[in-house]
């Protein structure tokens, strides 16, 4: 039997919301300037190459006092030594990137290959310290939807806290031997447990501005989890979720809100937290 209507369903709906952001979701600016700050030496020196007509001549010069400085340089084109980027070269071999940092040839090929030799030979760039700024900025961009989650779990908490609510964050569930009991090879980690005098709220918190298959496994998992969780005298599952990205996995969404009591989204926790 379903525990909610479609009215009630089509309603919640309607409020999901096209984003989450806050000012701060859309650059991680500490983590940019720490990225900076681990490689500002070597970019430092590498400034010594801007502006140089014989820019081999410079590399040579910077190469005999120290090579190491060229280790870098991959990130002048938004790529990170970690990431294994590779590349064609000029007689169809497929070689890693980072291996043009081990020879001044390899550093010419990279400079000439990329354009960046024209681009240091001319005024646009006076410093690769607020130019790399520049890229990781660019690169964090790439971090925002791991932020989503985050950002979600901080709002939540957040009510939680102006609403009097005391609460504990990334709980297993093998701290209730009874949930890890019903579980079984289930084991969680909830974002969320609240304990009142009654019962125990064992809470999961996601934001989904995009679609994909993700969805349709987070919602089939809750509909499995949920049931186990409730079959325990004194424990409910809770489920906080929002995001437009649900519009493409709305079937899977129904099936779970249908299946799952205590389904909430941004617009409408505060009906959770008026029970609790």
């Amino acid at each position: 039997m379903a525990t909610h209507t479609d009215q009630q369903f089509g309603i919640f709906m309607s409020q999901l919301r096209e984003t989450n952001a806050t000012l701060d979701f859309y650059c991680d600016f500490q983590k940019i300037s720490r990225n900076v700050a681990d490689i500002a030496i070597s970019l430092n020196m590498l400034n010594y190459l801007l502006g140089k007509e014989d820019l081999r001549s410079a590399v040579e010069a910077l190469w005999r006092r120290d090579s190491q400085v060229f280790e870098v340089m991959d990130i002048l084109i938004a790529t990170r030594k970690k990431d294994n980027k590779m590349f064609f070269d000029e007689n169809g071999q497929f070689r890693m990137i980072h291996t043009l940092f081990e020879s001044v040839d390899g550093v010419m090929e990279f400079l000439t290959g990329t354009g960046l030799d024209k681009v240091f030979q001319k005024p646009e760039i006076k410093d690769l310290v607020d130019y790399v700024f520049g890229v990781e900025t660019g690169l964090d961009t790439n971090a925002r939807k791991n932020r989503s989650g985050d950002i979600t779990e901080q709002l939540v908490g957040k009510l939680f806290t102006k609403a009097g609510i005391t609460y504990q964050t990334q709980v297993s569930s093998n701290e209730f031997p009874a949930i890890a009991k019903v579980l079984g090879a289930d084991q969680k980690v909830f974002d969320f447990v609240v304990q009142t005098e009654n019962k125990i709220y064992l809470i999961e918190v996601n934001f989904y501005s995009g679609g994909g298959s993700k969805l349709n496994e987070v919602a089939r998992s809750y509909t499995d989890i949920a049931p186990k969780v409730n079959s325990v005298n004194g424990f409910e599952f809770v489920w906080i979720t929002d995001g437009i990205g649900w519009h493409s996995a709305r079937n899977k969404l129904q099936e779970a809100y249908n299946t799952i009591p205590s389904v909430y989204n941004l617009t409408n926790i505060k009906d959770f937290i008026n029970n609790i």
